[in-house]
């Protein structure tokens, strides 16, 4: 199982309730006919995005500002092109191109589960989600098996960066609380983890 997240925010701060709905629209048009090997899609409302200033694509006083979070949870990479030509394709297009037009910062990164239930975690029961990454250079990338100890895998999940399409984190435990792994006694020198509350804004 694969995620292509996506991180945002639009173009106009002052016309988050538009971009929103246009965000929204385009979720519903893509459920109502998912593309071949897209299993479901959900988007949240975060208090900030920490690494889309590192895109270095964002003015100072946007740098702290709330953003949001997509997933599209994708059976392989091939269901990932797919999605990539559904989206501004036939169905779909006007929906996208009413988002893109509000568009302002993005970065992504597509993730492969290592544990846990993908639909409960990355589809909204899970409201907390914790970013590790390790420091530059490390060659301790194994230890992120561990980061999942004392999640409850029935409505938790953590994944793993694959692909990296701007700044990302390296590791993602999506679950109700911080479980033991992911601990600042048990994270390694050098790395960190940053908790982001999650609001649902679409699942499904």
């Amino acid at each position: 199982m694969l995620a292509y997240v996506f991180w945002h925010r639009p173009r106009d701060p002052g016309a988050r309730e538009e971009y929103e709905q246009a965000l929204i629209a385009f979720h519903r048009s893509l459920a109502r006919s998912l593309p071949v090997g897209t299993r479901a899609s959900a988007l949240f409302r975060l208090p900030e995005v920490p690494w889309l200033a590192l895109a270095g694509s964002e003015r100072q006083d946007e740098q702290s500002a709330p953003g949001y979070e997509d997933w599209y949870l994708l059976e392989d990479y091939a269901a990932l092109g797919v999605l990539n030509e559904a989206a501004v394709g036939r169905g779909h297009a006007s929906t996208h191109d009413a988002a893109a037009q509000r568009f302002g910062a993005g970065a992504g990164g597509v993730y492969a589960l290592i544990e846990g239930e993908p639909c409960a975690g990355a589809l909204g029961e899970a409201s907390l989600a914790v970013w590790i990454s390790p420091p530059p250079g490390s060659h301790r990338r194994a230890l992120g098996e561990l980061l999942g100890d004392g999640m409850e895998p029935r409505s938790a999940s953590l994944w793993r960066r694959q692909m990296l399409l701007g700044p990302a984190p390296e590791f993602c435990l999506l679950a109700g609380e911080p479980s033991a792994g992911v601990g600042r006694a048990r994270l390694p020198s050098g790395w960190t983890a940053t908790a982001l509350e999650r609001e649902v804004l679409w699942s499904g």
